[in-house]
């Protein structure tokens, strides 16, 4: 890959020869990947605790009926904001070293129609691509269809992507 910029990121990680996009070059051992376990275990707690995954608070989001996963976005958004800000005031790289770089992404309608098209599927089936695989792992094992469709559907954008308007 070379050093010309790509339309579609949110941020780039660029090492010394190479641009990588939200990706790193460096080779690990299979065990590095046991901190991404981890923190996948403990995302999973929280958001059973914190009831995300419940397709009730959902509903009663999408009613207008309680504030409780507002918050929790609302939350989220700052917590990223603020990250952000801090990541480029403080240079602060991976931690591996490699410095991270954010690119402006363009507008444009697809997504529009590709937000409403999440929302409604979020809205259909309760379940938002995150908490999918801790609804699976709680024992909703009805949601793998949703997984499924979600992986399928991911796959059909790939293959028709280009012919999408712009």
């Amino acid at each position: 890959m070379n050093n010309s910029t790509l339309q579609n990121t949110d941020f780039e990680v660029r090492t010394q020869d190479t641009m990588c996009v939200n990706e790193s070059h460096l080779q690990h051992k299979g065990y590095h990947n046991i901190k991404y376990l981890i923190v996948g275990i403990l995302f999973g707690i929280i958001f059973v605790k914190a009831e995300i995954i419940s397709w009730f608070r959902i509903q009663e989001m999408f009613r207008l009926q309680s504030f409780h996963m507002y918050g929790i976005i609302g939350s989220a958004v700052v917590v990223g904001i603020i990250s952000v800000w801090l990541i480029k005031k403080f240079n602060i790289k991976t931690i591996y070293g490699e410095p991270i770089t954010f690119t402006p992404k363009k507008f444009n309608k697809g997504q529009i129609y590709g937000g409403l098209l999440f929302g409604l599927g979020w809205g259909l089936t309760g379940a938002c691509p995150g908490p999918l695989f801790v609804q699976i792992g709680t024992g909703a094992i009805v949601v793998a269809v949703v997984l499924f469709s979600a992986i399928a559907g991911t796959w059909v954008y790939g293959k028709v992507r280009d012919q999408l308007p712009h």
